[in-house]
């Protein structure tokens, strides 16, 4: 079970998120202030950080950077009514992943949980092999039969997301959010032509295929 530190001083707002949690299938440890979570992160391997910046003793910002200077991957999101764009861009520059704003939708905040936990996953595997193919993620090298192919980073970076959840079906919008980010100018028909040169390129490949899954994305199946 992922394990999330959960860390705000709004006691309703702490039980109340950490009950949400755990209906999600999390494991959680609610801490009242920053402080009180960086001793649990002393004792604890946690998989994602949920924090508030506005807090006693130990405040959000000072909560991360502690966390940054011992764990570059591990997840961070800050919960928080300040939207102001300063604050933003201090977070971002210390490491946090994502913000949500208070009062925020709880369904929304386990969507951003899921697809910060996914991203993290893909970080932190290093090597991954598919009958006579393999990725590694360290060296950014791609093979087959040992023989090098020429991968860009982005085609890398889809193709092992797709092989990271064999069977799973990935939606064009969902790919396009994660893989493009804030690009305006990627559409579906970018994904399309990404995954037609990632088809072409692995063409050699015996232990699985990307199929279309008619109207929706696409999937890798293990052969």
């Amino acid at each position: 079970m992922l394990k999330v530190l959960l860390a705000e001083d709004d006691k309703d707002l702490n039980r109340y998120a950490g009950f949400c949690l755990r209906n999600g299938g999390y494991e959680v440890v609610s801490c009242h202030d920053g402080a009180e979570a960086l001793k649990a992160l002393e004792n604890n391997k946690f998989d994602l950080i949920l924090t508030d910046i506005m807090m006693p003793a130990v405040d959000g910002f000072e909560l991360a950077q502690s966390v940054r200077a011992i764990d570059k991957n591990i997840p961070i999101i800050f919960m928080t009514a300040k939207d102001d764009k300063p604050s933003q861009i201090m977070g971002y520059g210390i490491g946090v992943d994502d913000y949500v704003v208070k009062p925020f939708d709880m369904d929304v905040l386990l969507m951003k949980i899921s697809a910060l936990l996914r991203r993290a996953k893909i970080r932190t595997e290093k090597e991954l092999k598919v009958g006579n193919f393999e990725m590694n993620t360290e060296e950014r090298t791609a093979k087959v039969d040992g023989e090098e192919i020429s991968l860009t980073v982005r085609e890398f970076d889809l193709l092992f997301k797709l092989l990271s959840y064999p069977k799973k079906t990935f939606t064009r919008s969902a790919l396009m959010e994660e893989f493009w980010d804030f690009d305006s100018s990627a559409t579906s028909r970018t994904v399309d032509v990404y995954m037609a040169k990632i088809r072409e390129k692995t063409s050699l490949c015996d232990g699985f295929e990307i199929q279309t899954v008619h109207g929706l994305g696409y999937k890798a199946v293990l052969k």
